[in-house]
């Protein structure tokens, strides 16, 4: 079960990437009260893990209710997750999210944006979604169930850490160390992709 929890957290950290959604709410949060901010940050954290929590409980039930099978959805979400490794790796990720965060800046929409986009697709996305039916799915069990929220629960925690401290976070990281970081996230984050494909193919063709 130890080895259960650090592979979800450190699944959950790659793919939700709590140090690369703090600079995207300092930028949308630039100018907002203290007060204001922290109460975004908060409800962006708890609404995104409620919709985890249900694509985690409920989200086999809705594969079967479409006639999908799990190992093609490892496979899908392990391809998903690789192409999401890719634009860590090469910085396209973040420069997409930079752009979505600009856009609603010069939309004047940023007077409460911890449902879209902090909430959802930037914490609760398709690659986080994807990351926590395939680790649910991998076995039974109420102690597994619970290690696994357990894990994305802590990573939740640090994600509203890194919002709450999100401007100094900025000040002592720094563009450059937050890019190295990025990209040794990515590379980590395609091996886990890798191994999803694999157990799906193994169990197609096994």
């Amino acid at each position: 079960m130890i080895e259960l929890f650090v592979s979800s957290v450190i699944t959950f950290f790659v793919v939700i990437d709590p140090p690369g959604c703090a600079p995207i709410f300092a930028g949308l949060t630039a100018g907002v009260p203290t007060a204001h901010s922290r109460t975004m940050a908060i409800r962006a954290v708890l609404v995104a893990g409620a919709i985890l929590v249900v694509f985690a409980l409920f989200g086999q039930d809705i594969l079967r209710a479409l006639g999908i099978s799990l190992d093609s959805f490892r496979i899908a979400g392990g391809i998903m997750l690789f192409l999401i490794a890719l634009e860590m790796v090469f910085e396209k990720r973040t420069q997409r999210r930079e752009d979505r965060a600009q856009k609603m800046i010069e939309a004047h929409e940023v007077e409460d944006i911890s449902i879209f986009p902090m909430a959802m697709p930037m914490i609760a996305g398709p690659g986080s979604m994807a990351s926590v039916m395939l680790l649910m799915s991998k076995g039974h069990g109420i102690e597994r169930t619970f290690v696994i929220l357990g894990a994305l629960g802590t990573i939740l925690m640090l994600t509203l850490l890194a919002l709450l401290l999100a401007a100094p976070l900025m000040k002592i990281l720094g563009a450059k160390i937050e890019a190295v970081v990025t990209r040794l996230l990515g590379v980590l984050l395609a091996a886990l992709a890798a191994q999803f494909v694999i157990d799906g193919l193994k169990g197609s063709f096994g």
